[in-house]
C-alpha cells in the first residue's frame, strides 16, 4: 500500500536506545535522499535527520545532534535512525520520506515525495 514502512518503534526507558528502519514497499524508485521526520500530539511535523545519497553528507536536528545517527543503502532505498540516549521529548510517531529529486537542504517536509505511514516511539521515565 505505502510506498515506505518504517519498523523498530516501541517503548523504550530513558536513556537506552532504539533503531529504526524503513524500507520501500513494493514500488522501485530512485531517491536523491532520505530522511526522518517526527511528529507528536498538538505539534507540527520536525526535521530529526537525513542523508544525501550522492556526497554520503547526513544532516542533524541541533536536538538529537551527537545522540542519533542516521544511515541508509540509496540504491535499496533503505535507510535506518540509531537513537541512544533517549529521553521523554523524543515520543513521538517517526516517519520515514524519500528526496526524488535535487535540494539544497533536506530539512524540509516539502522536499520529500514518499512518505512511510509512521511508527511510534514511547520513551519513558
Amino acid at each position: 500500500q505505502v510506498p515506505l514502512v518504517e519498523s523498530g518503534g516501541g517503548l523504550v526507558q530513558a536513556g537506552g536506545s532504539l533503531r529504526l528502519s524503513c524500507a520501500a514497499s513494493g514500488r522501485t524508485f530512485s531517491s536523491y535522499g532520505m530522511g526522518w521526520f517526527r511528529q507528536a500530539p498538538g505539534k507540527e511535523r520536525e526535521f530529526v535527520a537525513a542523508i544525501r545519497w550522492s556526497v554520503g553528507s547526513t544532516y542533524y536536528a541541533d536536538s538529537v545532534k551527537g545522540r542519533f545517527t542516521i544511515s541508509g543503502d540509496g540504491p535499496r532505498n533503505a535507510v535506518y535512525l540509531q537513537m541512544n540516549l533517549l529521553n521523554p521529548v523524543a515520543t513521538a510517531v517517526y516517519y520515514c520520506a524519500a528526496a526524488l529529486q535535487a535540494s539544497s537542504i533536506l530539512k524540509f517536509p516539502a522536499n520529500y515525495a514518499l512518505w512511510g505511514q509512521g511508527t511510534q516511539v514511547t520513551v519513558v521515565s
